[in-house]
């Protein structure tokens, strides 16, 4: 009797083992699926599916929309490709490729690299050089000769070799933002980024909120922050890009990355809309 109850108890033990075993597993198992769920429901939207520009609209300085100009922009290889290879040198056609839908509160992740060499005659300023044009005017509203649409221009940079060139910074054509609470109208700010020498891959994202606070970030890590993106009353286009409230703050608008003269590969385009 006493061995059988020995028995007993190794066996109720085991059996105890077995059910705390097999219970920590299932927990890890919600635990993972919990965090697949949480991933899902985070429905970023891929605005470049690696196939094709079916959702984008090309507009270049002195052509009418649509006309991509010497197949500037194109998709290779699953990437959304800026190219000057069909180009003889710079003429000023300045090019914007225009996502087909206006968001207002997102965060914005792009993955990027500058490539190759600029085209023959590029400005200087413009080495290693594209942008993320957000809450910008619909490509439909631009004149036939105007270079940049009307926007806040998330500047994308590389590094020239020499010196410090930070990149996401925010450049404002047509428009003004505030900073620390002071309105500013120079045309660019730099960010607190680093440099990013050489034909890297470089993740940034934006978080947009509408009219009020953006903020700005490099392989995670936030480099600069602004409100208030508004229309500039200097501006050529003001008058007519005033809505008819007045209010020339700017709560929505489009989504456009640049062609200006250096060659450049983007790999990942997405949003996720936040609440207001």
């Amino acid at each position: 009797m006493r061995t059988n109850h020995l028995l007993t108890k190794t066996l109720f033990v085991a059996l105890v083992a077995v059910a705390t075993a097999c219970g920590s597993k299932s927990n890890s198992q919600q635990n993972d699926e919990k965090s697949a769920q949480t991933a899902t429901e985070e429905n970023w939207i891929q605005l470049f599916n690696g196939e094709d520009l079916n959702d984008w609209q090309v507009k270049f300085t002195g052509y009418e929309l649509g006309e991509n100009f010497n197949n500037t922009f194109r998709v290779e290889d699953g990437l959304l490709r800026v190219r000057y290879d069909e180009w003889d040198e710079w003429g000023g056609q300045f090019g914007h490729l225009f996502y087909k839908d206006e968001f207002s509160h997102y965060r914005l992740r792009v993955e990027y690299r500058f490539v190759d060499d600029q085209v023959a005659g590029g400005p200087g300023w413009a080495f290693r050089n594209n942008g993320l044009m957000l809450h910008g005017q619909p490509a439909e509203t631009m004149e036939v000769d105007q270079d940049f649409p009307v926007s806040v221009e998330v500047q994308l940079l590389g590094g020239d070799g020499t010196d410090e060139r930070s990149t996401m910074n925010v450049c404002t054509p047509g428009t003004n933002i505030v900073l620390d609470g002071v309105l500013l109208e120079d045309h660019c700010i730099t960010s607190d980024s680093e440099t990013y020498y050489g034909d890297q891959w470089v993740t940034v994202e934006v978080e947009v909120r509408g009219g009020e606070v953006w903020r700005h970030f490099v392989e995670g890590e936030e480099v600069m922050s602004y409100e208030q993106p508004q229309l500039d009353q200097r501006d050529q286009y003001y008058e007519k890009l005033l809505p008819e409230d007045g209010n020339k703050i700017l709560s929505k608008g489009t989504i456009s990355i640049q062609a200006e003269s250096h060659p450049t590969d983007f790999r990942k385009i997405e949003l996720l809309v936040i609440e207001e």
